[in-house]
């Protein structure tokens, strides 16, 4: 008997589909969402069978469940999968029994499943991220409201830290009394912060040991140890990926393409693709634009200087951030350093070693 399962996710039920191919019945039924509901639900009959699942904000514990059960749960890219049914109307029942058909077919648009433990690591590098992006705001805000009553700070490489600090204050203490207190409020904001970037910094240290991968990456121009991490911990096993090509792609270092009529088109870098692994390789081509010049003779600082001079500052960016891409691909799948094209010695990395304090 050839039998299909899927379901449809949603924040607070599932729509199950348990669909006999050669009778063409159907049975659907719902789920309220709690721990330990799924698994009871498919564990009388699911042991060794497909389930097809979408990828969307709550799918970890529905597969961990899936996995208990005894099936094997399946992965479904989202946006590929609508376009692969073709459906006019869209309902759970339709979306469901969408998927079922896919899986007859063979077509379903399945995703790599990454491992619980790898899951779970993952969320200190992507919090890191949060983190140091609410940093970023916080700064801007307290810069722009100096700025805005004239007393900007100068003269300091970094205008939040212990050297400018005693700057800062005065120039809080020259602020309106409602202003001066919300900006005393943001400064305390920003300061817990910091300290909640090194705490999470120092259990990175403690729990991913240098591994031999992050110590290929490690190699990359522009990158150093929390970006090494995202990269590892995103990328996962390289062998998933086909070429250097799918990698770059997945990481969203390949521009659109609109070709028609013998004349193509680039657009900017795609968006619908692994955010964490675009802002690594992206802020590693970042450092490789700030230290070009003391890299002149390596293979990324050549590249960004012929783009920058043709398309600007961005598309160069974009160009080093591909070529990190499809070079970390290359240092993970052969498992050997980085080698720089432009030479067949590379000398001792001196400058591109950013801090653990990345952007």
């Amino acid at each position: 008997m050839r039998e299909y399962i899927a379901l449809d996710s949603h924040k607070h039920y599932s729509l199950l589909e348990r669909w006999n191919a050669e009778t063409g019945q159907a049975q659907q039924q719902r789920i309220e969402h709690q721990r330990g509901a799924i698994r009871e639900h498919l564990q009388p009959w699911v042991a060794g069978v497909a389930v097809a699942v979408e990828a969307t904000g709550n799918w970890y514990w529905i597969v961990t469940e899936i996995e208990q059960a005894g099936g094997l749960p399946r992965l479904v890219h989202p946006r590929k999968a609508k376009l692969m049914m073709g459906l006019i109307n869209k309902t759970d029942q339709l979306d469901v029994h969408g998927l079922s058909r896919l899986q007859q077919a063979g077509t379903l648009p399945c995703v790599w499943i990454p491992p619980g433990p790898l899951r779970d690591l993952r969320e200190l590098t992507r919090t890191r991220m949060v983190l140091a992006g609410q940093r970023t705001r916080l700064k801007n805000r307290i810069g722009a409201t100096l700025s805005k009553h004239g007393v900007p700070l100068s003269g300091f490489s970094d205008p939040y830290g212990a050297k400018a600090r005693p700057a800062l204050q005065q120039a809080l203490a020259a602020l309106p009394a409602q202003t001066c207190w919300v900006t005393g409020q943001l400064l305390a904001q920003l300061e817990l912060v910091g300290e909640q970037i090194g705490q999470h910094e120092q259990r990175l240290k403690e729990l991913l040991a240098v591994t031999p991968a992050m110590q290929w990456l490690l190699t990359l121009p522009g990158v150093g140890l929390i970006l090494a991490a995202v990269i590892a911990l995103e990328v996962g096993e390289v062998s998933r990926f086909a070429s250097a090509e799918h990698l770059a792609s997945y990481a969203g270092t390949t521009p659109r393409v609109a070709a028609s009529g013998g004349r193509v088109r680039y657009g900017s870098l795609r968006a619908d693709v692994n955010r964490y692994l675009k802002w690594a390789f992206i802020e590693a081509a970042n450092v490789v634009s700030v230290h070009q010049a003391h890299w002149p003779q390596r293979h990324v600082s050549q590249l960004y200087r012929r783009l920058r001079q043709r398309k600007g500052h961005a598309k160069a960016v974009g160009a080093v951030a591909r070529h990190l891409a499809e070079s970390a691909f290359h240092v993970l799948s052969r498992q050997e350093p980085y080698r720089d094209p432009a030479a067949r010695e590379v000398a001792p990395k001196r400058c591109e070693r950013e801090t653990l304090h990345e952007p």
